[in-house]
């Protein structure tokens, strides 16, 4: 594909894995619109610290994905279509659950009917490996059934559904990408891997919940390129790709790995707020990347160790950007 001769919408833009990708398609020529989050301060997250040569080249959009007439306007001559805004932090969705019913599954209604209307080449859509659920088998692959276990992923499970049968009633050519659990640099506190480096560099013990789920974790070069790869493969026209390593390690497990990288001894202690609802709490996520290695030739690069130690890296250099001290949910 090159990259130069297309016009691009990243929805979500602004935060962690949005703004990667941004920079990415940035790097590869493409024109691209960013559409970020409205507020009153006139800031635009993470695409704030880009390099001005970067910041130049983006046509940056304030908007809601909410607002369906906002969008028939910012689609308009849009090829391609990477769509990551949401609500994602799983603690928020059970204190305000139809906040992620009217992001995550009217936002993706309103976008997927603008591209609709726009007649986009490609949707990538966003979802999750929460939609999973616990896990009944693993590897994960595709075809495993889908478990609405927290209010955001029974929204994203909505929205993944939403996607799919604009495919299927109006031949919209959606691909929807599941990455699994992805980190690196600029991630929220609401992440596991930056709230225990931020506890462990700030303090002597680190408050976590459970320490028994496991969960399979990709850096986030790994991740954007599994939506590169998936832009620029032809006929994946409605298919689901799972994006993640193969590997799981438990939340004990990589607490401890954290703190022999960072040649801390912590004590850890499991803090009821942090502890999801029984029921609720997802146990084992590990990925089968089978199909994206045969249809996207994608598989990730970046090692856990190597990954973590350039997150430690970052998070050292920046951790006046995060209240660390506070429990985000």
């Amino acid at each position: 594909m090159n990259w130069a001769q297309k016009k691009v919408l990243v929805t979500g833009a602004e935060g962690f894995i949005g703004s990667h990708l941004t920079e990415r398609l940035v790097a590869l020529g493409a024109e691209v619109k960013a559409l970020v989050m409205y507020n009153s301060f006139n800031t635009w997250g993470w695409i704030d610290t880009f390099r001005p040569g970067e910041k130049n080249k983006l046509h940056i959009i304030c908007a809601d994905i909410r607002e369906a007439d906002l969008l028939k306007s910012t689609l308009k001559d849009i090829d391609i279509v990477f769509h990551l805004a949401a609500l994602i932090a799983i603690p928020y969705s059970y204190a305000s659950p139809s906040s992620y019913i009217k992001t995550n599954i009217e936002g993706t209604l309103n976008l997927l009917q603008a591209a609709r209307d726009h007649g986009v080449e490609k949707f990538l859509h966003t979802s999750t490996s929460e939609v999973y659920g616990t896990a009944l088998y693993t590897p994960i692959d595709e075809k495993h059934s889908l478990q609405g276990q927290s209010p955001y992923s029974a929204s994203k499970i909505g929205a993944d559904m939403i996607a799919e049968s604009f495919h299927r009633s109006f031949d919209l050519p959606v691909t929807t990408v599941r990455p699994f659990n992805t980190y690196g640099p600029r991630q929220s506190l609401r992440a596991i891997i930056p709230t225990m480096i931020l506890q462990m560099l700030n303090s002597n013990k680190i408050r976590l919940g459970s320490l028994q789920p496991i969960r399979d974790f990709t850096y986030v070069s790994d991740t954007v390129e599994g939506f590169i790869k998936a832009a620029e493969t032809d006929e994946i026209d409605g298919e689901v790709i799972n994006i993640g390593s193969a590997n799981g390690i438990s939340i004990g497990k990589l607490a401890e790995k954290l703190m022999k990288m960072m040649n801390k001894k912590i004590t850890i202690e499991s803090e009821e707020k942090r502890v999801r609802p029984s029921k609720s709490e997802v146990n084992q996520l590990i990925c089968n990347n089978n199909k994206a290695k045969e249809l996207i030739d994608w598989q990730p690069k970046m090692s856990l160790d190597e990954g973590l130690e350039k997150t430690i890296n970052w998070f050292k250099a920046n951790a006046g950007e995060y209240k660390s001290d506070i429990y985000n949910i």
